[in-house]
């Protein structure tokens, strides 16, 4: 058979569209390439192979994916030997309808089969055929297979995949299958081996986080990790998204209260703020539940930066439906809100409803809903002003701005600050200073330094260097098997 690797300049390209999850597959895909032998392609240059991780929640996701390989056949006509992949959520849902599409793709893989990419690719080469190859189940969860890391300071680390909720407007479940929990012990030793390498920071990740231990019906097994994770020695930050009203818990409230490392941020979908919509939605939770949530939290963590999901104009949603999710957004006052016009989603129960409703119904209710959430987002970030932030300096965010010569980073509840900077300040260090000006979007703060800290992190950053694991199970992982949660100390 022919090698998946010709020469030690064979080259690929990630693109990645979508959720979190799709961010944490593509570092497992860019991991599993270099193993085999391919090198990243270099900025501005074409790449051997161009695989495009592709989502289907959001709007146009199809028109996007064939515009996109539209745009690549020319590329790839002028350069024999260029192979096209297609992954993620639309690739298991379209299957071999994106080849019959678009022909000049050599490889459409699923949701529950990344770790198979380059054995397709080497098949196509070898078969010249395209090769489609989609598995119905998870057999190996992407977190144990070989990761090139975005981030020498951060890192997402998955605790679960799929999702058992029936959300009448979403069509993850059926792509990304039944929630099937890693074990605890795995997930620890992930994290522990990131922060070996320096990362700082976390992020803890599934359809659904704090579901997490129903498959071995352990209940409060989130709350546990949040608690283990956080005794894990050099781990200064831990974030987790997303988690589900239906299943939110005063454990996890007191296990982020009660452990340092937990950032006192939460990202809490709302989606809609009517309990009519609620239920048409199926989301399992109403109003008054939701708020409760919001009051418990800011009660145990007053200084939390909350943050939501809204669809505007779900099918039969009325003026007075929309009317109460303005009244929970002034209530719960997000400090920011992901705000998304609804549209349908084939597949989705949603989208037989009746009562679709007319375009410019829904676009006058968006901008109202956007222009309260601005308005409550300033507020709420003028209310920082005065205050000290620690913050994570980021790359990409992190770099100089030419005009202000501002350099960015995140403070600990995950607002946006850019700050006076000083030389020597890189992606991955930790400064602290002061707010002095608010905006809807971000924070300012323009003053002398108060503190920096050189890391290990900003170490690697300045050197280009980016965390690589070569996965964390020794074999194939038991999905679903559960083990005692360790306390875990530096060294374990």
């Amino acid at each position: 058979m022919e090698s998946a690797v010709e020469s030690p300049e064979r080259t690929y390209r990630v693109r990645t569209y979508g959720c979190q999850m799709n961010v944490h597959d593509s570092e497992r895909l860019s991991g599993l390439l270099e193993e085999a032998g391919y090198a990243p392609a270099a900025e501005g240059a074409d790449a051997d192979v161009v695989v495009l991780n592709t989502c289907a929640v959001r709007e146009n996701a199809d028109n996007r994916l064939y515009g996109n390989l539209g745009h690549l056949r020319p590329v790839k006509d002028a350069r024999p030997g260029m192979q096209i992949a297609v992954g993620g959520c639309l690739a298991q849902k379209d299957r071999g309808e994106i080849v019959r599409r678009a022909p000049w793709v050599d490889v459409v893989f699923g949701t529950h089969n990344v770790g198979s990419l380059p054995a397709l690719l080497d098949r196509a080469r070898h078969n010249a055929e395209a090769q489609v190859e989609i598995v119905e189940s998870l057999e190996v969860f992407p977190s144990t297979l070989p990761a090139k890391r975005d981030s020498a300071y951060s890192g997402w680390v998955s605790i679960s995949v799929g999702c058992n909720n029936t959300c009448t407007f979403c069509i993850v479940p059926a792509l990304r299958g039944k929630e099937k929990d890693r074990r605890p012990g795995e997930i620890l030793a992930e994290v522990q081996a990131l922060v070996d390498q320096g990362v700082l920071e976390v992020t803890l990740l599934g359809q659904n986080v704090n579901a997490y231990g129903v498959e071995f019906r352990e209940r409060g097994a989130f709350a546990d990790l949040l608690r283990s994770a956080g005794r894990i020695d050099g781990l200064e930050r831990i974030r987790f998204t997303s988690p589900h009203p239906r299943e939110f818990t005063d454990d996890v409230i007191d296990a982020m209260a009660e452990t340092p490392a937990v950032c006192h941020q939460l990202h809490m979908p709302l989606q809609s703020g009517s309990d009519d919509v609620l239920r048409r939605m199926r989301r399992g939770y109403r109003q008054e539940r939701y708020l409760g949530i919001i009051d418990r939290v800011r009660a145990a963590m007053p200084d939390a930066a909350i943050t939501t999901d809204i669809i505007v104009g779900f099918p039969g949603e009325t003026e007075a439906d929309f009317e109460q999710t303005l009244e929970v957004v002034r209530q719960a006052r997000f400090a920011s809100a992901f705000t998304f016009q609804y549209s349908k989603r084939p597949g989705t129960p949603a989208a037989e409803m009746d009562e679709q409703l007319p375009k410019e119904v829904v676009q006058e209710r968006y901008l109202r809903l956007t222009a309260l959430q601005e308005e409550i987002s300033w507020a709420e970030n003028r209310a920082q002003l005065g205050r000290r932030v620690e913050l994570l300096v980021a790359a990409g965010e992190g770099s100089k701005d030419a005009t202000t010569g501002r350099l960015s980073g995140r403070a600990r509840d995950g607002r946006l600050v850019h700050f006076t900077g000083a030389d020597g300040v890189r992606p991955g260090d930790v400064v602290g200073t002061v707010v002095t000006d608010a905006k809807p979007h971000f924070l300012v703060a323009d003053g002398v330094l108060l503190s920096h800290r050189r890391t290990r992190a900003g170490d690697a950053s300045e050197t280009g260097t980016r965390p690589t694991t070569p996965g964390v199970s020794l074999g194939m992982p038991r999905i679903g098997v559960p083990e005692p949660l360790p306390a875990v100390t530096s060294g374990c």
